[in-house]
């Protein structure tokens, strides 16, 4: 766990772009403090000269010094408060820039390795206690540090004595607090890793909604969601007793010290060692003590929550974002693919996913993958835009390996179409000529949705193309969320293109629009198909059969029926279970 100082030191460091507003608000804030011992600095010669003398002068002065502190007091509070609230918003924009950008940059991998509620909960919540222990915390910090040494200077310019007597509790405060930051901070982190257990339930009842109602699972669902909300309860209680414990602990030892000082200041005033008005500007200076202290006891508890959350904000920041090692622009591909002797075993896993995979595939040519579930497929294909990179081996594109290409210009040689149509809540132009393709004109969408045979069925929605899908599509069926892709991969126009399952989960209706328009994107390409439906395949130039991470068999159509191995015997079944 990095300390205290390390994290307020780095988080500072993003205060820093900002800090022309936060030095005008932390010069506000000491002037603000500056005038808070001047009160009871009034008070002596008032109360020694004022009443005495009842010169006109005190009559006229006095009231309006008064006012004019109170007037500048609330003058430069303002100034500190809105100040610190725009770096604060200003902060915590660019840290959410900052993780959004690091997250849409992470590798495969790290998707794999955490639940999307760990990103999310970091982004849009830990965040917002980062910006107080930047900011609000450093004003408190400044601006009663700076009332404290005001006060208890006029203090020990009136009576030194009684203010070391005053000042014999300080180290007792200090421990009090410093036994209460450990655990309040151990308290932050576990609320937050348990609002990331609650947004990762949320998001699983949301997202499988329709399996909770048909499996008869909202009981089950409520309990997750309560054991969670519970928890956080009860982290939150604790964290709330170990914050107010420390103000009545604090005034306590605050208070005993007043009561000696004004023990022995009664003593010195019978001993005419000090005046009616020093004793009482020494009184209300130890008054308005007690209320900085408070403060500066009060801030351990945000300041523990907002280096907290720095800690998660800043654990995101340092994950490795996706190695991009190439220095090779591949500019448009031919579309030539060679795997030479890939193998390819994931992170956690205890064998190989891919083992010795050597297949040279043409430019143009369409090869399709088949073989039984966990054989290696989608791993094969992950492989060619580098979502994962070889254990051993080499891929080639153009005789290039891919790991000297440079990620932007291989991953723009290449389409996607997957049985998991993502599309976002937003119009279907927007869909379609999504990313580098947003600069396309109406004209050339259309004609990719013309080609995707999804035209038809664009031009009948309710304001056409720029009509609002829904969240992933819900507004369509599964048949035009696949034709809307069909045309995204369509007007990209990349001579590689990655079919994984696009009709398995289609009617034979949508089956038969959404083949058609395959047939129309794969023309011209090199074609990498994952399918699931034999009878899809039979025209592919080669097909390849994938058994534990091996390509067992590899022919065409023709030459793997007569072979009579793996692929006949499931094109069998299939035939039979058709049939």
């Amino acid at each position: 766990m990095p300390d205290n100082r390390t994290l307020f030191f780095r988080l500072l460091g993003y205060v820093r772009p900002h800090w022309k507003g936060f030095a005008l608000a932390l010069a506000a804030t000491a002037v603000a403090a500056a005038t808070e011992p001047l009160f009871p600095a009034l008070l002596k010669p008032l109360l020694d000269n004022g009443f005495v003398s009842g010169g006109s002068e005190w009559l006229v002065w006095m009231p309006l010094a008064v006012v004019g502190i109170f007037v500048l007091r609330g003058l430069t509070g303002f100034l500190a408060s809105y100040g610190m609230s725009w770096v604060a918003n200003r902060v915590i924009t660019d840290l959410r820039r900052l993780m959004f950008e690091r997250l849409v940059h992470m590798p495969t991998s790290y998707f794999d390795a955490h639940s999307s509620a760990v990103p999310i909960t970091r982004i849009a919540y830990d965040v917002n206690g980062v910006a107080g222990a930047a900011t609000s915390v450093l004003t408190v910090l400044i601006r009663d540090s700076l009332s404290v040494i005001g006060l208890v200077s006029w203090l020990l310019y009136l009576n030194w004595k009684l203010t070391l007597l005053s000042l014999a509790v300080m180290p007792l405060i200090g421990l009090v607090t410093k036994a209460f930051s450990g655990r309040l901070r151990k308290l932050s982190l576990a609320v937050q890793d348990g609002m990331m257990q609650m947004n990762q339930v949320l998001q699983e009842s949301i997202k499988g909604q329709k399996v909770v109602k048909i499996f008869g699972g909202e009981d089950h669902a409520v309990t997750r969601f309560s054991n969670v909300n519970n928890a956080i309860l009860g982290y939150g209680r604790r964290q709330a007793a170990a914050a107010a414990a420390i103000v009545p602990i604090t005034q306590i030892f605050a208070s005993i010290g007043l009561a000696i000082v004004i023990y022995v200041a009664m003593h010195q005033t019978a001993e005419n060692e000090t005046t009616v008005g020093g004793f009482v500007s020494f009184i209300t200076s130890m008054l308005l003590l007690l209320a900085p202290l408070k403060h500066l006891a009060d801030i351990n508890a945000p300041l523990q929550r907002g280096l907290a959350a720095a800690e998660s904000v800043f654990r995101m920041l340092d994950e490795i974002p996706e190695v991009d090692t190439g220095s090779i622009d591949l500019g448009r591909a031919h579309g030539e693919i060679e795997f030479d002797a890939v193998s390819l075993r994931y992170v956690a896993g205890e064998r190989d996913a891919l083992s010795g995979i050597d297949l040279c595939i043409r430019p143009g040519e369409t090869i399709a993958l088949i073989g039984p579930s966990g054989g290696g497929k989608s791993s094969l294909v992950n492989l060619v835009p580098r979502f994962y990179h070889p254990s051993t081996g080499q891929i080639r594109i153009d005789g290039h390996d891919t790991a000297s290409l440079t990620l932007q210009s291989l991953r723009a040689n290449i389409a996607h179409v997957g049985q998991d149509v993502f599309l976002f809540d937003d119009t279907v132009t927007a869909n379609i000529a999504y990313g580098s393709m947003r600069g396309a004109t109406r004209t050339e969408i259309e004609a990719a949705a013309r080609a995707a045979h999804a035209l038809e069925f664009i031009e009948q929605l309710p304001y056409g193309f720029d009509t609002l899908v829904g969240e992933n599509g819900t507004r369509l069926s599964g048949g035009q969320r696949q034709r809307i892709a069909i045309a995204r991969a369509i007007l990209k126009n990349a001579p590689i293109l990655i079919l994984d399952e696009a009709t398995s989960a289609l009617d034979n209706e949508s089956e038969r629009h959404v083949q058609a328009a395959l047939e129309e994107l794969m023309r011209g390409r090199t074609t990498l198909v994952i399918a699931h439906r034999l009878s899809t395949i039979e025209h592919a130039n080669r097909i390849a059969v994938l058994s534990q991470g091996r390509i067992v068999e590899l022919g065409t159509h023709a030459q793997l029926l007569e072979k009579a191995g793996l692929y006949a015997s499931l094109y069998r079944m299939q035939f039979v279970e058709v049939s």
